[in-house]
């Protein structure tokens, strides 16, 4: 309910896009303007050692990517896929093109007024300007209050979920282990602080992005015939949504729209608040020449990274097609009457369920399925299983060695027995449909291990960088002290996280997401005259 009134609500993206459109135009275009600029600030060209700051320009970049470089870009770029079709990696693309700019704007606002902590270190971020600035101690609590919640929702939990479900498909280890080893890992490097944070991610992201890329590239060449198509497809589907497909029941264009632009978003995380966070510690008194770094992480992050992906995926043609797999509680559903894909009526009726049509004449089923030897033997009902028709169910006790004999009681649309385990094909996402398209490439079934080592190191930095997000709200709401304890309930999040369903998660990410990123919207809305002034100001500096 709380996804679909923020995270999936149709108005959120038209507000996203329009506060990034709104200053790409104000600021004529910085993301292309001042794009030269920002590589040369990053690689060093203007650094002063005794500058005031804790991490390097570099460092706090790459702590930045950390935190939005995770299962974005692995397991949100499917999920993109997966819902919108081909069209959602579009919206993805016009979301980091102008958050760039809104990257841009909120970096150097929060840099303009962070402040120096008790315990010596710099802390920033969206909090300090509401307060300092806009004299909205209210607005700045409930920003800095909504940052701890998505911390878990956006850097916590999706980032450990995704490690475990993609480890347990390719290398079968249970999740429980895997969940705990990283949360002993993971309160490892963290309770060093920022220091140690910057050190361990300015190694880990360029060494994981290189991996990733190798293998990407290794399916998309074996695929290269393909490339043209899927190109076209994104460009010509984003204004009129994606038809059906294979095992693909078509989007909406308003679908298509919404799910790319959210996880877009959860990409690149531009207008959410996060990175400016990251960058107040860079060593500088210029708050544009932080504000020019921030502008290179959309495009990197999503430009370049998501669109890789992007391209496995559907040059891989995995996308659309049905895989072997055990279904998720929250994307089963169990609807009112027998469908087939071959029948073309169908096919429109579920369509219109799938995208939110009013008046879908397709509804829920209740009543009762007979079930003999893991199989279905009674009719009248149809199994959607993430979006699509499930084919060869067959329903386990506990687990899927135990087929289940007997009656199985369906209430509005879901089995209301809980240890019933159901398999069978279906479309998958996340970062099983990635590790997927993965093995089509030239490393073969070896493919998904590069998935695997990629979201595992992906995540894991994403959850460090975010912890640093989080601690840094906890100081502004209840000083110092309250790090530790926020770290050791963090670090219990990344456990739980790691044994949890894959779609709640996913849901809780989204709402996370809004509350956090609309407090810093109306912020930097307040400040665009003096966002400009520091620019031209910033400008006038250097150009002497």
């Amino acid at each position: 309910m709380l996804d679909g009134f923020l995270g999936g609500a149709a108005w959120f993206p038209f507000v996203l896009l329009g506060v990034g459109a709104f200053f790409t135009i104000y600021l004529r275009f910085p993301q292309i303007r001042f794009f030269k600029h920002a590589w040369k600030v990053v690689t060093g060209k203007f650094d002063k050692g005794d500058e005031p700051g804790d991490t390097t320009h570099f460092q706090s970049l790459t702590t930045a990517l950390s935190g939005t470089v995770g299962t974005g870009n692995i397991s949100g770029v499917a999920f993109a896929i997966f819902l919108g079709g081909p069209a959602a990696l579009f919206w993805m693309w016009a979301t980091a093109f102008l958050g760039m700019t809104t990257k841009f704007v909120e970096v150097t606002l929060s840099h303009k007024y962070r402040v120096k902590t008790d315990d010596g270190t710099m802390a920033g971020g969206p909090m300090y300007y509401m307060d300092r600035r806009l004299n909205m101690k209210w607005l700045a609590v409930a920003f800095a209050i909504a940052t701890v919640i998505s911390s878990f929702g956006t850097g916590n939990l999706p980032q450990s979920n995704g490690i475990a479900t993609s480890i347990e498909s390719t290398f079968g280890f249970q999740p429980i282990y895997v969940g705990g080893v990283l949360a002993i890992l993971l309160a490892l490097v963290i309770l060093g602080g920022i220091k140690r944070i910057a050190a361990v991610t300015s190694k880990i992201v360029p060494f994981m992005a290189a991996v990733y890329i190798i293998g990407a590239f290794a399916v998309i060449f074996a695929n290269f015939s393909n490339i043209g198509p899927a190109f076209v497809s994104v460009i010509s589907d984003a204004f009129t949504g994606s038809a059906a497909a294979g095992g693909f029941l078509g989007a909406s264009l308003a679908y298509a729209f919404n799910r790319g632009v959210n996880r877009g978003l959860f990409s690149n995380e531009a207008g959410q608040g996060s990175a400016p966070i990251a960058h107040a510690a860079a060593k500088t008194k210029e708050p544009v020449s932080e504000g020019m770094v921030s502008i290179l992480e959309p495009f990197i992050d999503t430009i370049i990274i998501c669109t890789i992906t992007g391209l496995v995926i559907l040059s891989s043609g995995v996308w659309n097609q049905k895989h072997e797999n055990v279904f998720d509680r929250s994307d089963m559903q169990f609807v009112a009457g027998e469908y087939k894909e071959s029948k073309e009526a169908d096919i429109t009726a579920l369509y219109k369920y799938l995208n939110d049509y009013e008046g879908a004449e397709v509804g829920t089923f209740n009543g009762d399925i007979q079930v003999v030897n893991g199989v279905a033997v009674s009719g009248g009902y149809t199994l959607i299983n993430a979006r699509s028709l499930a084919e060869d169910v067959v329903y386990h006790v506990g687990s899927p060695d135990d087929p289940f004999n007997g009656t199985l009681k369906i209430v509005d649309g879901e089995i209301s027995r809980d240890n019933i385990v159901v398999t069978g094909k279906s479309l998958v996402h996340s970062a099983n449909l990635t590790a997927i398209a993965f093995t089509k490439g030239f490393f073969g079934e070896y493919g998904k291990y590069i998935v695997s080592v990629g979201l595992l190191l992906f995540a894991f930095s994403t959850a460090i960088a975010w912890s640093y997000y989080g601690d840094r709200a906890m100081t502004y709401l209840l000083g110092p002290a309250s790090v530790m304890p926020y770290r050791v309930i963090y670090c219990a999040g990344f456990f739980w996280a790691a044994v949890s369903d894959t779609t709640l998660v996913w849901a809780l990410s989204a709402v996370a997401i809004v509350v956090m990123t609309l407090p810093n919207l109306f912020g930097i809305m307040m400040l665009a005259k003096e966002m400009k002034e520091t620019v031209n100001e910033y400008w006038e500096k250097v150009n002497k």
